[in-house]
């Protein structure tokens, strides 16, 4: 065949990962005994579903403790207030001082301090009150419990669960430095590939099925992994059946990347010899001579060639098992019957 350059759709195969679309780890504030524990482990859960009840007893004491101490303020305010009104009246008939009556003012002014400080400490007291009930925080998948009935959590040290949404979930994938480098450098490809734009990417499950939608790049990590040099790029799918799940491996295809003037060949005319890989072309002469090429990736059943070849070159395609280096031979044109 005579190679001639033409627009391809340029798919890429990469081996992905499925994350949650939102991870979130189940601490608890309160200290004390687990002493209920009513979800199902792998469950769905939803905002509000409680998940844990701590022993409230302490809590519940220094709630009671915290009440007491804003009632005997706010008696010791209403007192401050009516003395303080009282002598207010008597100082326009000089009956009482004046410095009686500043500080009765300020009686009153330390009196509603104390007010406050006592409700803000019945606020904090009913909050770790509250907090000796775990509740889920968002709706999702609730994984196994670290932690069961009779076991004591010391604070937010204790990772209780985890709960994971799965409906969208992400897939993640990384390019090779090389790829990404190229996507870089022309302009049309990182628009396509850029968070929201035109490439379209395909999920391909353990068995070989394609995943029923595809899903759309939203976010490519700005920072370089210095251990790969690579960077990962992030896609969204809608999961309504829960198909895929956190911490999957899928193989993932990116469609939508459209090469101008690339050079593709049959499959079948690249030969692969210890880490090689090249063609038979026939020159001018009708000899054959062996030409290294680079093969990036499969554009349906023809490879693409990044290197090494040039629209012209006649490349063997089939009987290349007949033939070798310096050969003469007769070239026939090669009819695709699949296109």
């Amino acid at each position: 065949m005579t190679v001639a350059t033409r627009t391809v759709e340029d798919n890429l195969e990469f081996t992905g990962q499925v994350r949650a679309f939102r991870s979130v780890q189940v601490r608890a504030q309160a200290n004390g005994v687990i002493l209920a524990r009513p979800f199902v482990e792998g469950a769905q859960v939803h905002v509000g579903d409680v998940l844990y009840r701590i022993d409230p007893t302490t809590s519940d004491a220094e709630w009671r403790s915290a009440k007491a101490r804003l009632a005997s303020a706010q008696a010791t305010l209403a007192n401050a207030e009516t003395m303080a009104g009282r002598l207010r009246a008597l100082l326009p008939g000089n009956a009482v001082a004046k410095q009686d009556v500043d500080n009765a003012e300020a009686q009153v002014k330390s009196a509603r301090a104390s007010v406050d400080d006592a409700r803000g400490s019945v606020d904090a007291a009913q909050k770790n009150l509250s907090e000796t009930t775990v509740r889920a925080q968002i709706a999702g998948r609730v994984e196994r419990t670290l932690l069961d009935v009779g076991a004591r959590v010391t604070g937010p040290a204790d990772l209780l669960t985890t709960i994971d949404v799965a409906d969208p979930v992400y897939v993640v994938f990384r390019p090779s430095t090389d790829q990404q480098t190229a996507w870089r450098s022309d302009p049309a490809y990182a628009r396509a590939i850029a968070p929201g734009g035109s490439a379209r990417i395909e999920a391909i499950l353990a068995d070989g099925t394609a995943f029923p939608t595809e899903g759309r790049i939203g976010y490519i990590d700005p920072v370089v992994d210095p251990q790969t040099g690579t960077q990962e790029y992030r896609a969204q799918f809608a999961n309504p059946r829960y198909i895929m799940l956190p911490g999957q491996f899928v193989h993932v295809t990116v469609h939508g990347l459209m090469r101008k003037d690339a050079v593709v060949i049959p499959q079948r005319a690249v030969l692969q010899q210890m880490g090689r890989q090249m063609v038979y072309v026939i020159g001018a002469d009708n000899k054959v001579a062996t030409r290294d090429v680079k093969a990036t990736a499969w554009t349906g059943n023809e490879w693409l060639i990044s290197s090494g070849l040039a629209a012209g070159d006649r490349v063997v395609v089939d009987g290349v098992q007949k033939i070798g280096p310096g050969a003469p031979v007769h070239a026939t044109p090669f009819v695709d019957s699949t296109r």
